[in-house]
């Protein structure tokens, strides 16, 4: 698909709509296992877990969006990309979410393969067949021609659309309700976006370092639990 066609900003449309066939329909971000210990039980406790997601690993993804989307805009040496992959994985604590993000971005490059074939896209994908998804998830959008902050803004809305979506399957919450929770972090989301474009530019190594050690945590015993037993989600 050339890029003209679709246009910058749809590019970061397409790539936050739960559509596109990245893999990420099968992730809860913590959500399930959260729901398995009884933290969250109803919308009320849902508002509060979105809201923190956001602001840790939301904030992160935004920030290595936003830097990916500048690095493939500006053009930059292949080995770039696999300095910037390897900070945002020494900022992941949690090996299950390394591995989370990782099935992610293998999901999104295939898709853009199809979609988006370019020689910044190969160059990557040299450098790391198994890119984090904040980092192709930028990289896509700064080839087509969006801004940091159009792929800031989708992985931020990742991070919670994500857990919202599974809140729904998993508690039998009220759709519209739900919603209405996502809806009400907007201005939230416009900031964690805005604050990510604001360092694209910095070298990988300077790039903040936002996390939630509970979450990690939620990360981790998921994944000993889904070993166990059968769960709706891989993470």
């Amino acid at each position: 698909m050339d890029s003209s066609v679709t246009g910058a900003g749809a590019v970061s449309l397409i790539l936050a709509d739960s559509r596109f066939p990245g893999g990420g329909h099968v992730h809860s971000g913590g959500l399930e296992e959260a729901v398995e210990r009884g933290l969250i039980r109803d919308s009320a406790d849902l508002r509060p877990f979105l809201a923190g997601r956001l602001r840790a690993a939301g904030e992160l993804a935004a920030v290595f969006a936003a830097a990916a989307a500048h690095a493939a805009a500006r053009g930059v040496t292949p080995r770039h990309w696999a300095v910037l992959d390897g900070e945002l994985d020494a900022r992941t604590p949690s090996a299950a979410q390394r591995e989370a993000s990782r099935a992610q971005g293998r999901g999104t490059a295939r898709a853009a393969k199809a979609a988006w074939p370019s020689p910044v896209l190969r160059e990557l994908l040299a450098e790391t067949p198994r890119p984090h998804h904040p980092v192709i998830l930028g990289a896509i959008t700064g080839l087509s021609g969006g801004r940091p902050v159009d792929a800031a803004s989708a992985a931020a809305y990742l991070a919670v659309s994500g857990p919202a979506s599974a809140a729904v399957r998993l508690l039998g919450l009220d759709p519209l309700a739900v919603n209405g929770i996502v809806a009400n972090l907007s201005h939230a989301l416009d900031a964690v976006a805005a604050r990510g474009a604001a360092v694209a530019g910095h070298d990988p190594r300077d790039l903040p370092a936002p996390g939630a050690p509970a979450l990690d945590l939620l990360a981790e015993a998921h994944v000993r639990h889904h070993k166990e037993e059968v769960r709706l989600f891989a993470s």
